[in-house]
């Protein structure tokens, strides 16, 4: 896999010089963050959307102000957070995730939205046109059916013999029903078949751990802030239980599990500052096209794979981004 960049480029980042000449202002702008995670999950993703702002010239506390609330995994406190973060008047909201860039459109149809991180908002409902999203909302986001169905494809090739495989997921979040159906295409495809273990709440996360440790086969986890919460969970279970399990988040991979591929998350924050830029320039967000993720980062944990008994092919290894021995 060769290690890509975003194709506009982080050009309108790294000419910080320009950017800061040009964003001398005496507004303070309010920028309002709604997280479907915990502060301790996102907060070095944060830390570098901040960074990118402070290259194009915004300094904290003279020219803009952050406003942050996180629902720890319960999506039923979003919409509540959504209305604190209007009524602080905020001038836009950054959402990570489809359930808070949900709760924010749902909120308002003025203030622009600027989403990161967020599976493909045609699937779920939230604009009907990439090219031109229209209303109050644009930003960063990333194919997640079809990425649900490449990560099948990389465990079937990592283990050839495998039949079954558990998908965990979370029916509340509205792209996570059609990736299902993507990956259980490609699974009737490749032989596979498929179970499901649903986490809605953050009190189902005991019971789908148990579900997980029940005589399955193989994990196939899809992200989502909660599920996100209780990733290092999850890695331990499929330790324990000696599962080969894939997920999104390299942190997975790192905590133990066999494999992580997904976006680059680092680089679709770095998006998002731009788009955040851009429309306290005065661009309006239904005009700004919604960008997809085109790098992707793959970890393998060789330690894991020998631990499972499992050789990675050789031609998978050569795909990673990162090896962990």
């Amino acid at each position: 896999m060769n290690r890509r960049a975003f194709a506009t480029g982080l050009g309108a980042v790294l000419a910080a010089p320009l950017a800061a000449e040009a964003q001398q202002s005496s507004k303070l702008y309010r920028v309002g963050l709604l997280i479907g995670a915990s502060q301790a999950f996102v907060a070095p993703y944060i830390e570098i959307f901040r960074q990118a702002l402070r290259a194009l010239g915004y300094v904290e506390g003279q020219n803009i102000a952050f406003e942050s609330r996180y629902a720890d995994g319960h999506y039923d406190r979003l919409r509540a957070l959504a209305a604190e973060l209007i009524q602080l008047k905020v001038d836009l909201l950054v959402t990570e995730g489809t359930p808070p860039t949900r709760a924010a459109t749902q909120a308002t149809k003025t203030i622009p939205i600027v989403m990161t991180v967020t599976g493909d908002p045609v699937v779920a409902g939230l604009v009907t046109n990439l090219a031109r999203p229209g209303g109050n909302l644009t930003g960063a986001s990333f194919f997640l059916p079809e990425l649900g169905a490449k990560r099948l494809q990389l465990l079937k090739e990592t283990i050839p013999r495998l039949s079954r495989v558990a998908v965990v997921w979370n029916q509340r979040n509205a792209v996570h029903g059609p990736t299902v159906k993507s990956i259980e295409r490609t699974a009737k495809t490749l032989g596979i078949g498929v179970e499901h273990v649903t986490i809605q709440a953050p009190a189902d996360v005991d019971d789908a751990l148990v579900q997980i440790s029940n005589g399955r086969s193989a994990l196939l986890v899809l992200e989502d802030a909660m599920i996100n919460v209780c990733s290092a969970q999850i890695a331990d279970v499929a330790v324990k239980h000696r599962l080969p399990a894939i997920f999104g988040l390299a942190t997975f991979a790192e905590a133990g599990g066999l494999m992580a591929y997904g976006p680059n998350r680092i680089e679709l924050w770095r998006r998002a500052a731009i788009f955040v830029d851009k429309i306290l320039r005065g661009a309006r967000p239904g005009e700004l096209p919604v960008e997809q993720a085109v790098r992707f980062d793959m970890v393998i944990n060789v330690k894991t794979a020998k631990a499972l008994g499992l050789t990675i092919p050789p031609s998978v290894l050569l795909g990673a981004d990162q090896v962990i021995e």
